[in-house]
């Protein structure tokens, strides 16, 4: 059976790839790449898709760096600034060289008044779409409305929602919001973060139950 990890964040302290001015408190700990290949090795994942870490911000040039120099072993999602008009012709630098594989975007669960309900998610939905390249969502399950109607403008985008919008377990309401997600064809749940949401302590029993609707909701 093929293995694939299809989230994992990777980042080192190097001057060739610097943080942001607008992190001024980076982490001081490595968890590099070839940190990450020497456990893939030992569990048996064959590949894993490296998901740019929030500490860079907008800057995706480590995982691009780590994409080539393993590119049997990788792939890598990136970040981009939603707020920037010239968002769309990064994602194309981006994916067309060094070959990123995909974007992901980080709208706030709070609906009032944000991005994620402005043009700007036209131009860059639709440069997704020209890309055929998927786009990741980390939000929360009262997002989903939102998510929707940007969909049914661009129903040939692949979505993968992240951490399963963080619908709690035992909150009817927003597991309900999580699924009817599932009219969209194109749409993914990625079944993760399970810990977050759990009252419990490991295995996280408490939400055992939601996974294996997402499961059946959305498939394997």
């Amino acid at each position: 059976m093929r293995i694939i990890d299809p989230h994992v964040h990777v980042w080192i302290n190097d001057p060739a790839f610097p943080w942001p001015a607008e992190n001024p408190n980076p982490p001081a700990e490595d968890h590099t790449a070839e940190e990450l290949l020497a456990l893939m090795d030992a569990n048996g994942v064959e590949k894993t898709v490296l998901v740019q870490v929030i500490h860079y911000r907008w800057d995706n040039s480590y995982v691009a760096h780590v994409i080539k120099q393993y590119p049997d072993r990788f792939m890598a999602v990136g970040r981009i600034n939603p707020e920037d008009p010239a968002s769309p012709d990064h994602m194309s630098m981006w994916t067309e060289e060094p070959g990123l594989h995909g974007m992901r975007l980080s709208p706030t669960r709070d609906a009032a008044g944000d991005w994620f309900k402005g043009p700007g998610m036209d131009s860059i939905f639709a440069r997704a779409q020209d890309l055929g390249i998927p786009m990741l969502i980390l939000t929360g399950a009262s997002r989903m409305p939102d998510l929707a109607r940007i969909l049914d403008r661009y129903p040939d985008v692949d979505c993968c929602i992240d951490h399963m919008a963080s619908a709690h377990p035992d909150n009817p309401e927003e597991r309900q919001l999580l699924m009817d997600m599932a009219r969209y064809p194109r749409v993914y749940v990625k079944i993760s973060h399970t810990w977050s949401l759990s009252k419990q302590s490991y295995p996280w029993a408490d939400t055992h139950g939601m996974v294996e609707e997402v499961y059946q909701t959305f498939g394997p």
